[in-house]
Order: structure tokens, then sequence, then C-alpha cells
């Protein structure tokens, strides 16, 4: 269990789950209504003027959503929390709820694909800037700061490379220039990372990933203060009608029931393919915050209680075709981008870009460890070497 939450086990498992309204049931109820009624019009009036907490339509509140939401700002450490449809979604709400034309905004590089496309290409038609830069040295974020900044994007660690920043000196640097934090904490999960502990304002998650946990639902989520998240279900949120089906909540709900066993499993199972892989001829490195071959290894100890099932590889590939090779032969992880399931995946660069670019080289395998045996996954990557070598 995360640090600060021991203890509480039971309260944050049962939170929001009032029996008494839903017949008892034991697992929390799905409200499949896009409409709710009401007896008079003062209760009408109280559910429209508090429609970020009370349902009245399902674009704003929905109650299977708002037990979702209660238990991912729980989990967070957060006073609330808004569910989207996606995590792009909740990436792009955090962020412009923060900006108008002519502001500017500081991202680590190599950051999720889609938040790179809303800083770089989405936001820049309405006029705000955005500044790429290398995270892993917070001097690079203080000397991109400018009058107009308003934003610092975090990612840590981001998503294909797994670079990492110093959370709390980059929230001591916010901080002292007066702009809002928001980070994404997809990868390590608020079961392994807490970055509102550590200073940041907003926290987004692809919820679709660990927090769901079994590849058939999509939503994301803003994690923040109350004040945050009421001006963001307000603006963005329930203009951009980004809401999450009641259903995919739902089933992430029944997926935060074994979040924390899941990530145990996945984790134990990656350090010891890890552990075999750099050991293989075949293999050119691995980038894992959890193995102490990571170079901000020692970073991620600081801020991490663990480190997940996800990693890149980096294949002793002389062409794509020796990399395509590999990937075509495995049989048990399947060929797929996300994470978090119970299936084991592998994203290869070589699907986006067969002769690679300079920060994503063709020979890098985006790998997911899911809940199969060890065994059985190292005989697969036996599998993939095995076909280099033809």
């Amino acid at each position: 269990m995360v640090e600060g939450f021991e203890g509480q086990d039971e309260a944050l498992f049962w939170l929001g789950e009032e029996r008494d309204k839903y017949f008892g049931s034991v697992t929390p109820p799905l409200i499949q209504s896009s409409n709710f009624g009401f007896k008079d019009i003062a209760s009408m009036r109280h559910a429209l003027n508090n429609e970020n907490i009370e349902p009245f339509y399902t674009r704003g509140t929905n109650p299977t959503t708002r037990i979702l939401e209660q238990k991912l700002a729980a989990l967070e450490g957060a006073e609330d929390a808004v569910v989207f449809g996606s995590g792009s979604a909740a990436v792009a709400a955090a962020v412009m709820a923060q900006l108008q034309t002519g502001d500017h905004v500081i991202c680590v590089q190599k950051p999720y694909s889609w938040t790179d496309k809303l800083l770089n290409q989405l936001l820049k038609r309405f006029g705000v800037e955005s500044s790429m830069v290398d995270g892993r040295d917070v001097s690079n974020i203080r000397n991109a700061i400018k009058p107009n900044t308003r934003v610092i994007m975090l990612e840590s660690p981001n998503s294909f490379t797994f670079e990492m920043q110093d959370i709390r000196a980059c929230t001591a640097l916010a901080r002292e220039h007066g702009l809002v934090t928001i980070m994404d904490n997809s990868y390590a999960t608020p079961i392994n990372q807490q970055p509102l502990k550590m200073g940041v304002d907003l926290v987004v998650h692809s919820v679709t990933k660990y927090l769901a946990g079994h590849s058939d639902a999509l939503a994301g989520v803003v994690c923040g203060s109350k004040a945050q998240i009421h001006k963001i279900f307000y603006g963005e949120y329930m203009t951009l009608g980004a809401a999450a089906s009641p259903f995919n909540s739902w089933l992430v709900l029944r997926g935060l029931r074994t979040l924390e066993i899941r990530l145990k499993r996945v984790e134990e199972t990656a350090h010891q393919l890890v552990n075999w892989l750099l050991e293989h001829p075949l293999v050119e490195k691995i980038s894992y915050p959890g193995h102490a071959s990571h170079p901000q290894f020692a970073l991620g100890q600081t801020q991490m209680n663990g480190s997940g099932g996800m990693f890149a590889l980096y294949l002793k590939a002389d062409n794509p075709i020796q990399v395509e090779a590999f990937c075509n032969a495995l049989k048990t992880i399947v060929l797929a981008c996300s994470w978090g399931g119970y299936e084991s995946l592998a994203f290869p660069v070589v699907a986006m870009n067969a002769s690679g670019t300079e920060w994503l080289p063709f020979n890098l395998i985006r790998v997911y460890i899911g809940l199969e045996g060890y065994e059985s996954l190292k005989e697969d990557f036996d599998r993939g070497f095995g076909a280099m070598a033809l």
C-alpha cells in the first residue's frame, strides 16, 4: 500500500459505496442513465447548481463515475478528481484550464505523443508557446522560464524512454515563480508514486492503463485541489463534453479492486526478465526505472515505491528487418500499444517509423510485462531472438 495509507486499506476500498442507496449491492452499481429526474423544483434547482457533485445529466455527474472520482482522488491524496473519457482528454483539460493566448508552457522532452501534439500543434494555433526541455536536469527547466510562462508539464517516468524528473526540485522551482505544475503519473500509478505529496498541483492519468487494468475501458482523470477541479469541471470538462461513459467507469471500479496485487505481480516478473535480458548477447541495453542499470535509478528510489512492468528494450540489430523478425516471431507477447492489462505487449518503434528517429531508434521496443508467467514470457523472447539470427 502507498506510504501514508497504511491501515486505511478498507476505508479506501469501500470509499463512495453507499450500499443503503443501492439495494445493499456488494459491488459498485452501474447507473446507465443519461438523465435524472426530480420530485420538485427545489431539488432540481439544487442538483443543477451543484452539477459537479450531484446527478443532473451524465455529461456532468453520474453516480457510478462519481464513486470512481472519489476513489481516485483518495488514492492520489487529492481533495477531488474529475474523470474523462480518455487520458488525452484529461491532459488537454488540465493544461488548457491554466492558459490563454500569449502564455507559455514548459514541458519535458519526449512526452506522451498526444501531449506533444496538444502543445506543439493544437495550442500553437491559439497563440500558446511551448518549450520542450530535458527535464532530467532541473536547470534546463529553470533556464526555459519566461515572463509569460504559466505551466510546467512533467511526466516521470515518461512512457517510452523512461526518463525521470526530480519532482521535488521541479515543484520548488514552480512555487518560486508562481507556476502551475501538472504531472502525468500513468506509469507509476498512485500505488508507486504520489506527486501531490511532492508539491505537484495537478496529477493526470490515462486510467485506461494500470488503473482499469483489463484492456477493455478508456478513461482519464485529473486529481487536485477542490478549487482546481471545480474550475476544470465547469470549464473544459463540461464545455468540451469529455465525460467517461458510466459503463467504462464501472469497469475501472472493478479494475481498481485488484490494482495493488496486479502491480506486484507485473513488477516481480519484469524484474526477473530484465535481469535475464541484460545478459543476452542480442540485447544492447534496457531502460527500466526499477533496475540499477538505469542512469536515474537513485532518483527513482527517492520518489517511487515501485517500478511497474514496462521498460524499453534496445536490440542489437543491424537493421529494421531484424527487429521486425523478432517482433513477428512473438506469440505470447502481443504487438499492441497501451499497457496495464493481463496481456504482455510489445510496441516497436519500427511500427511507427521503420528507420526510427533521433530519440526513438529503430532497435527500440517498448515492452509491457503483464500477468503471464516468467517462463512462458522468457520462452517467447527466445523465440524472437531466434528469428533475428536466421
